[in-house]
Order: structure tokens, then sequence, then C-alpha cells
């Protein structure tokens, strides 16, 4: 498919079923995850880092592009790139991070309110800004890109799930397509966050739920984040890919810690 076709096909994911993404590190990951009949695929930047031999947070926005060229010319699905923070502080940062990977074949990505060198999450209105110049980027493009905005707080152990929920308000008042904050670790408080948007939500997967748990509470799409890496390097890719399929089939999310 020609890019425009596949965000458009992304983009159409978003108004059906709720669906699975998972996230590929590289070429034989992703190609593996589109055999298994996965509909698109996100990046991990924890694998992805990892697999360069750096800690997440060290990889550069020109390594970011490169992988996302490599994803996309992997396999005929649509790909959207986890952009940490924008590989900057400001918001020109955020945008040009989503011109970069969009230039390079994704039709989506995501930005998030996490700043990893001061390690805070950045004050609203800048946040908001952020948010907001990176729809621009994403508006800028010929194609529907689809522009995710993270709220960290739950994964970085800041438990305010009232002021998460302000934060992906915010952000969908500024434009974005998709809202996620990574770190719901329970139905409630999935429930609470789609309650109180009314734009798709991401959810990412956690042993102690299931996939029906997680798409009865609201969700639109589960991403894995870097749980398939972490068992490819405990056993193996095809170990990965198996553990892949059973959670496709079985909707059980304890096999990625060997459960279940």
């Amino acid at each position: 498919m020609t890019q425009a076709e596949k965000a458009k096909a992304f983009r159409a994911l978003h108004s059906g079923d709720p669906f699975i993404f998972p996230n590929p590190w590289g070429t034989a990951s992703a190609k593996a995850l589109a055999d298994l009949g996965f509909k698109a695929l996100a990046s991990t930047s924890a694998g992805h880092a990892e697999q360069l031999g750096r800690t997440d947070g060290e990889v550069t926005l020109d390594d970011c592009v490169a992988h996302a060229r490599e994803l996309d010319q992997a396999t005929a699905l649509p790909v959207a790139m986890d952009l940490e923070n924008g590989y900057g502080a400001e918001p020109d940062q955020a945008a040009r991070a989503i011109t970069r990977v969009g230039e390079a074949g994704a039709v989506g990505g995501s930005i998030e309110d996490w700043d990893p060198g001061d390690k805070v999450i950045y004050c609203l209105e800048h946040a908001v800004a952020r948010v907001a110049a990176a729809v621009e980027a994403a508006r800028a493009f010929d194609f529907p890109f689809t522009l995710t905005a993270r709220a960290e707080n739950q994964l970085r152990r800041v438990n305010d799930l009232d002021d998460t929920i302000a934060r992906l308000q915010a952000y969908e008042g500024a434009g974005a397509d998709v809202l996620y904050a990574p770190g719901l670790h329970s139905v409630d408080e999935i429930r609470q966050v789609c309650d109180a948007v009314s734009k798709p939500v991401n959810v990412l997967v956690w042993p102690g739920l299931s996939v029906q748990d997680i798409f009865e509470a609201g969700a639109q799409r589960i991403s894995f984040g870097s749980w398939l890496w972490e068992v490819a390097k405990r056993s193996d890719t095809a170990g990965a890919m198996e553990v892949a399929a059973a959670i496709r089939d079985d909707g059980d999310l304890s096999v990625l810690t060997g459960g279940g």
C-alpha cells in the first residue's frame, strides 16, 4: 500500500472494533507479527534502544527515523512510532519529530509529557503547547497522520488519576487523535479515563488484566510497549511470537510473565 493508504487504514481502525496493536523491535519481529494477522504495528522505544546497545532514552531522533523507515519497509502494515518526548523539550522539537518520522513512512506517532533530562512531568501549559505543535505538524501531511498524546503520570509513579485525566482532556482539546496513559493497572482506572474523553484511548497491557477486561472498559486499542521484547530477551523472537499469538487467541495477558 502507499503511505496514504496505510494512513487511511490505520485511522479507520480507530473507528471500528477495538484492536491489538503490538510492538516489534526490528524487521524480523515486525514480519512475524504481520504473519500473525495483526493490523498495525507500533515501535517500542525501549526495545529499539536495547537492540542498539543503549538504554531507553538514549536513542536519537535520527536513530528513530531510521527505525521508522525500517519498520515501514518490513511489512505492508501501518506503522506508528514511539517518539518519547519528541527528542527535545520545546514544542518545535516535538513537531520536528512528527515531521521526520512521517517523511520516513510512519503514519502515526506518540508524544509524551515526561522530561527525561529533569525527570519531571512537564507543566500542563507547556505539555499542551507541545501537543498542539505536534498536531499542527501532523496536519501538514497530505495523509491522515494519527497523533497520540501520552500522559505519563501513572507510568512515572505519580499516582494522580485526576491530573492524568485532566491532562488527557487538555490534549484532546489541543487536537490529539488518540489518548494514552500508560500504567493504568485496573479496570476501574481504564474505565474512568475512557469515560472522561471522547477520543480513542490506547491502553498498555498489564499481566493482571485481560484483553476482554481492557476492551470492555472502553479502550479502542491495546499496545504491548516493551513487554514482548522482554519475552524475547528471556527466550527468543519465536517465543515472543508464541506469546503474541496466545494473547491474540485467548486474551490472557498473564502469559507475558510466564503465567497462565
